[in-house]
């Protein structure tokens, strides 16, 4: 296993599962891993498929909200996120993604700098789709603060209330990360 793969399937390994799927994600990924060092994405848009995304999920915790962005190419509410790049270590590419798409230095402070969840997720486009396999990093953002997400691929953002969630247009797995959002930050504050 190359270095890079290594990086990853340590990553993997250390994440708790909220639930059954996440459980097979994370089992899916591994063997994944195991079985290949062609991760990253290589020629747009899909090659090779599966490949490496990491999303940076902007939270405000006293706030109650998350930012999400309406993705130009997907037409859904998405956060920041991207392709890690090949060799890239996920956690800086979380950190460049809020940089390029937020024109934010990333603030880890509120569940730290591990994936808060793990998705594997097809995605299908204008051509035969792709699997992605996403880390989900969480951010510090401030709703009453302005945050004007990279208007070449976003159509606008918006912060959605984590306590009242309802987005039909997200992710497939949103939802499930708000759940695990929401148990990291009762731990978080039980400490």
């Amino acid at each position: 296993m190359e270095p890079a793969t290594a990086v990853v399937a340590e990553i993997v390994q250390g994440i708790t599962p909220l639930d059954a799927l996440e459980r097979q994600h994370r089992d899916h990924t591994l063997a994944w891993l195991a079985a290949t060092d062609d991760i990253f994405r290589r020629h747009k848009p899909a090659t090779p498929s599966p490949h490496l995304v990491a999303y940076v999920v902007p939270v405000d915790p006293n706030g109650r909200g998350v930012l999400l962005g309406r993705h130009r190419l997907s037409q859904l509410w998405l956060p920041p996120g991207g392709h890690v790049d090949p060799g890239e270590h996920p956690l800086a590419a979380a950190q460049r993604e809020a940089h390029e798409e937020m024109g934010v230095e990333a603030d880890f402070s509120i569940v730290g700098t591990d994936p808060v969840l793990l998705t594997v997720t097809s995605v299908f486009d204008n051509h035969d789709g792709h699997v992605d396999i996403s880390l989900w990093y969480v951010i510090r953002g401030d709703r009453t603060q302005d945050c004007d997400l990279d208007p070449r691929e976003f159509d606008g953002g918006r912060w959605w209330d984590i306590d009242r969630f309802g987005l039909p247009e997200s992710d497939p797995h949103f939802a499930r990360f708000v759940s695990k959002l929401e148990a990291a930050l009762a731990l978080r504050t039980t400490r």
